[in-house]
């Protein structure tokens, strides 16, 4: 694994084609601030597409991402603040919509904002420390990198909704139970799943990985018949391409097949 690249808050290292973005604000317990967001940013901007095929995401020290780092906290007026949570939409939809495969590694807490990010990933996995919470409501503010949206898809309104009321702190299996890790792995494990996951994700057809972040999700926000219509066109834009003829081809040989060779 070599190291790339590294800013104040992030460092990022490369596996062959994998990129490898770490959270690395260990004494802060990866908190997010604007500078790590504005990192995250460039790092997701200048990602190339030459190298990379797939990207893993984990946090320094002993936390995945402990939320919003309250003490650098700004005093912002209300129309700044709704650009300031755009910003940190727009990075998040980044990694959701963008065109790689994204595995988080989570560990200790993914909290407030750690937690929107975790869930802007495809795949999450989750080793026996890990911890979930949103503790806005503690703080008399409101989340605001997206989780009104991802984190209520996935666990529920009713469910979200208690948890920002009393703070709520979720366990790793609990966590698991409801969707927000996919595998659970042992202590110190994580890191090498979640890479073990991107490179075989990487090995699909990058047409139908495509399609299935962005768009299985829009059709979940249609209409059925929108979306059957939607599906529709997805179908038959991925079997009519060179990829499908191989992948069918390999499957009738009996021969295993990676599209990223």
């Amino acid at each position: 694994m070599k190291e790339i690249r590294k800013t104040d808050y992030i460092s990022v290292h490369q596996q062959d084609k994998i990129t490898i973005l770490k959270l690395d604000r260990e004494e802060k317990r990866n908190a997010v601030c604007d500078g790590l967001i504005e990192d995250i940013r460039d790092f997701i901007d200048g990602i190339d597409p030459e190298q990379t095929n797939a990207i893993v995401i984990h946090g320094a020290g002993g936390h995945f991402c402990a939320g919003l780092d309250l003490a650098e906290h700004k005093d912002r007026p209300p129309f700044e603040s709704v650009y300031h949570s755009r910003f940190w939409h727009e990075t998040m939809d980044k990694f959701e919509f963008g065109r790689f495969p994204v595995v988080a590694a989570m560990h200790g807490g993914v909290i407030g904002g750690g937690l929107e990010l975790a869930t802007s990933c495809h795949v999450r996995v989750a080793e026996p420390t890990a911890f979930y919470q949103l503790p806005e409501g503690r703080r008399g503010i409101y989340v605001g990198g997206g989780a009104s949206v991802r984190v209520q898809r996935i666990i529920g309104v009713d469910r979200m909704r208690e948890m920002m009321l009393t703070g709520r702190r979720y366990d790793a299996d609990t966590g698991q139970a409801l969707g927000l890790s996919h595998y659970q792995v042992g202590e110190g494990e994580a890191l090498a799943r979640a890479i073990e996951l991107a490179d075989d994700i990487a090995g699909n057809a990058p047409m139908s990985n495509y399609m299935m972040m962005n768009a299985l999700p829009r059709i979940g926000d249609m209409d059925r018949m929108s979306g059957s219509v939607m599906e529709n066109i997805v179908c038959s834009l991925s079997q009519g391409s060179p990829e499908a003829k191989a992948g069918i081809e390999a499957f009738l040989a009996k021969e295993d097949i990676r599209f990223d060779r």
